[in-house]
């Protein structure tokens, strides 16, 4: 079997149709053991898509490339990311929805579907994250610099990692599932953000701390940087999703609307069989 392939064929103990799904850590953890394989998989497709804006912004970051042409490179590099985020967010809430597929073929699917108007979003994205670290590596100087923080900043950087961290995955999600602009998705997605609040602060507080952790055991951490190619990224996407799916789907009916295409197909296949 090829890495992105999966045999579906394989006998095995089946689920009766009408089994209630676990929720909560049971949910997650049952989702977790059933595909972390293809959680692996989505890990390293979505990390080559991003290696390039990473790598033009660690060489301008330790000084390879100049600050602002390494910015404007890799802005521009940082076009796939959005496609790639929402062939992501689509395949994992295809698990969280127990609809089996092929990894390598949806991620496809739903990049060609979505690159052009997800670039944006994407690369605003991109730029605010490599704000964020730079901003943070400045207060760090400044701590070994003078000895003491600067609170207000701190405060000032917490809140806007907190709320992109609340409004991004709803942003992705609009666009792998809902048919509108840009701008509304946007706006949307800052409403449905504070508007679920707990939901949505609790996927930035459990999708967060992976990372956190990783942040705070620096340097030892990166001896670790071979999980975060492999899984990392992944974890931190289900733990995020297993929050603020349910409400996005709650609001859409997407799950219900899905179910009742795939069974109008069905019976006009087998009404034209007969």
């Amino acid at each position: 079997m090829g890495i992105f392939s999966r045999n579906y064929s394989k006998p095995g103990p089946g689920v009766p149709k009408d089994t209630p799904r676990k929720k909560g850590a049971a949910r997650f953890f049952e989702l977790l053991t059933r595909d972390l394989g293809d959680l692996s998989k989505l890990n390293i497709l979505f990390s080559i898509c991003i290696t390039p804006t990473v790598a033009m912004f660690i060489a301008g970051l330790f000084g390879y490339v100049h600050m602002g042409i390494s910015f404007i490179l890799s802005m521009i590099l940082a076009f796939p990311v959005g496609g790639a985020m929402v062939a992501y967010v689509y395949y994992i809430t295809k698990m969280m929805r127990d609809d089996p597929s092929y990894v390598w073929f949806e991620f496809k699917r739903k990049f060609i579907e979505n690159y052009k108007q997800a670039a944006i979003p994407g690369i605003l994205c991109t730029a605010f994250i490599q704000a964020q670290i730079r901003l943070w590596i400045g207060l760090l100087d400044q701590l070994i610099s003078t000895g003491r923080w600067d609170i207000l900043w701190i405060l000032i950087a917490l809140l806007s990692v907190i709320v992109f961290s609340m409004i991004a995955p709803y942003i992705f999600l609009h666009l792998a599932y809902v048919d509108l602009n840009t701008i509304k998705i946007i706006k949307n997605s800052v409403l449905m953000s504070f508007g679920y609040l707990p939901r949505s602060f609790m996927g930035v507080v459990l999708g967060g701390i992976i990372w956190v952790i990783f942040i705070l055991y620096l340097p030892v951490s990166l001896f670790f940087l071979p999980f975060v190619a492999l899984f990392f990224i992944s974890l931190s996407l289900l733990l995020c999703l297993s929050w603020v799916w349910p409400p996005f789907d709650s609001y859409f009916k997407i799950e219900e609307t899905l179910l009742g295409r795939m069974e109008e197909k069905e019976e006009n296949d087998e009404n034209e069989e007969t």
